[in-house]
């Protein structure tokens, strides 16, 4: 992968050794928001926040100590929206060249790490994900000492998702993009709905190998865990992702179905507290 602009911005902290650290891609202008704020700094919730701060809490709330935010768009916007947040970091992505190459912006943040720190590889317009849900990821990564572990989904419709191909024993053999499926592979249910963990090593060590979409012209981190299998290493795979919270964020009518799930998800929260309160 060749190398582009990659400023990146860090508070003077030492981290953790061992503990997870979270890189959260964030540079989408989101043309289709019908907006010109970055797509990640649209509110959701009550208070409303952006959504990406959602994504940060959960990451925060899985025991990352290390959190990286790849801006582009208008990223000064995205950088104030963090002020005072110091376990924040920033790496620039510029141009903006497709996943892989959005992680590969980040990578000098991590001069020092461990290769067998765990990194967690999240989109910051998936609001809806939960700590609980990324400590699961990181329980079976660590338990079964992979390379890298995906936390996947089966939803009842999967079209326009990437497939969770598997083999006879039930291991990952590969991620399909739906255009590229077969119509049996159109059948899978179970998806890719982009929550990684990686450890640091292989992660960093493979983002170089990833080659250009000759179709697109970018970089895919989905490359990634198929030249890890390609090694030899060993890539895992939980269902572990509730199918409510795969809906991302490209357009105005997704953003107010997320903001309705975190509005009656709050209410419930304060149901509960009600009724144990009343006990």
């Amino acid at each position: 992968m060749a190398a582009h602009s990659t400023n990146t911005t860090r508070p003077s902290s030492k981290g953790h050794a061992g503990a997870p650290s979270a890189i959260i891609l964030a540079a989408g202008m989101g043309k289709r928001m019908q907006s010109d704020l970055p797509k990640v700094l649209h509110p959701v919730g009550d208070p409303p926040r952006p959504m990406v701060q959602a994504v940060v809490d959960a990451c925060r709330g899985a025991g990352c100590r290390k959190i990286v935010l790849v801006v582009g768009h208008k990223h000064e916007l995205v950088r104030a929206a963090f002020a005072g947040q110091h376990d924040v970091e920033f790496a620039l992505q510029s141009p903006q060249l497709g996943t892989g190459h959005a992680v590969q912006c980040a990578q000098a943040l991590f001069e020092g790490i461990g290769d067998h720190d765990p990194v967690i590889v999240l989109a910051g317009d998936g609001p809806l994900i939960r700590a609980e849900t990324l400590a699961l990821l990181l329980d079976r990564h660590r338990a079964t000492g992979a390379s890298a572990t995906l936390a996947t989904s089966r939803i009842a419709d999967p079209t326009g998702y990437g497939r969770i191909v598997r083999d006879a024993q039930g291991r990952f053999a590969g991620i399909v993009e739906h255009k590229d499926c077969t119509p049996a592979q159109r059948e899978i249910r179970e998806i890719n709905p982009s929550y990684y963990c990686f450890g640091a090593g292989a992660l960093f060590s493979n983002l170089s190998k990833v080659k250009v979409n000759p179709g697109s012209g970018e970089y895919y981190l989905t490359d990634v865990p198929a030249l890890l299998l390609s090694q030899g290493e060993r890539v895992e795979v939980i269902d572990a992702v509730p199918p409510e919270d795969v809906l991302s964020i490209n357009t105005p009518e997704q953003l107010a179905e997320v903001d309705r799930i975190f509005r009656s998800r709050a209410g419930a929260g304060l149901a509960g507290h009600a009724k144990e309160a009343s006990r």
